[in-house]
């Protein structure tokens, strides 16, 4: 796919709109210049979601339920992580999915932490080898995925609005270690920013994370995503580093990052990058 003779046939508002997701789960297709592709959860078996034709109710597709990320960690075992991810990599191509919506990697550094069954350790070293293998073993199959929730994201409790305070050799040696390692060793195709606020940032808007960090010092070449909902903020979003806003914006940030552009806040450099 030529990705720049499809960004030469965009208009601006094409651009913009291309930021946002369509629907729970999809991306936009630019009036049919680009292909849209549909993400899923998945860490543990994929959740691809469709309407009951009783009612309004969503329920799942029968998927493989594997062992949490907690018990994958501790086998030690990278090349199990591997198989599991290629394994839902086949199951991903036979649901017609493009990005599995995995894997996460916070560090656990409570056990109050709502969410510490699907990360893998409180220690980098291992929590990096592990979602490793994961990444590669589904990417190996030509299916994406989507490393998370960077950054720093230890707790569920007010989670959406919750400040990370780390200093920076913390930030660096314990909660960046693991991600750092897996951007440089397996490149996943996405990364999902988390909803904290880090150092009184949300990390979806925070360009020492987005840029200066994952870009400029790690060299990552792939899409910033915001976990569903995290965009707080949108114009700041896009100019810290994030990609593409998840789910659909519903026209309310399409139409601010419009206007931004049109105040000369948002350059025609900054959205094709993006």
């Amino acid at each position: 796919m030529d990705t720049k003779a499809i960004l030469n046939q965009l208009t601006v508002d094409e651009k913009i709109r291309l930021l946002g997701g369509v629907s729970d789960w999809y991306t936009y297709d630019c009036n049919g210049k680009a292909p849209t592709i549909m993400m899923t959860d998945g860490p543990h078996g994929l959740r691809k979601m469709e309407v009951v034709k009783a009612g309004d109710v969503e329920a799942s597709n029968p998927a493989t339920c594997f062992p949490t990320a907690s018990a994958m960690a501790s086998s030690w075992n990278p090349e199990l992580t591997f198989e599991e991810g290629a394994t839902i990599a086949a199951e991903a191509l036979r649901e017609k999915i493009s990005i599995v919506l995995g894997c996460g990697m916070n560090i656990k550094r409570s056990p109050l932490c709502g969410r510490n069954f699907e990360y893998y350790s409180e220690d980098p070293f291992l929590a990096g080898r592990m979602a490793a293998g994961f990444i590669k073993g589904c990417q190996s199959r030509g299916i994406g995925t989507s490393l998370k929730h960077f950054a720093a994201n230890s707790q569920e409790t007010r989670r959406m609005t919750s400040d990370s305070i780390i200093d920076e050799r913390a930030l660096r040696e314990i909660y960046l270690s693991g991600f750092e390692y897996v951007i440089k060793e397996a490149k996943p195709y996405t990364v999902m920013t988390s909803y904290n606020r880090v150092n009184g940032t949300y990390a979806a808007a925070n360009p020492h994370l987005l840029t200066e960090i994952l870009r400029d010092e790690w060299g990552y070449e792939g899409a910033v995503v915001s976990d569903w909902g995290a965009s707080i903020g949108i114009v700041d979003c896009i100019k810290a580093g994030l990609n593409l806003e998840m789910p659909d914006p519903k026209g309310y940030h399409t139409s601010l990052l419009k206007q931004a552009y049109e105040k000369g806040e948002l350059s025609d450099e900054l959205l094709d990058a993006r």
